[in-house]
């Protein structure tokens, strides 16, 4: 799950797993395997960055399960 912001402000997370696109027209648009799309302020590197972020956390707490 990462957290983002629309560009009315309102903050929102979405399932990283479920996104298929994330594309720049300038503003962030992220498309979802739902069909939803999303306009957001963060680039998509930050977008990339939030997601291995969140990646990292979860593989960690495995890790640490075992």
């Amino acid at each position: 799950m990462v957290t983002l912001t629309k560009l009315n402000k309102q903050v929102f997370t979405i399932n990283s797993n479920l996104i298929e696109t994330v594309e720049e027209t300038p503003d962030t648009v992220i498309a979802l395997t739902t069909g939803n799309k999303f306009v957001v302020k963060e680039t998509p590197q930050e977008i990339i960055n939030k997601i291995i972020e969140y990646q990292r956390e979860i593989h960690h707490l495995e890790y640490r399960k075992e």
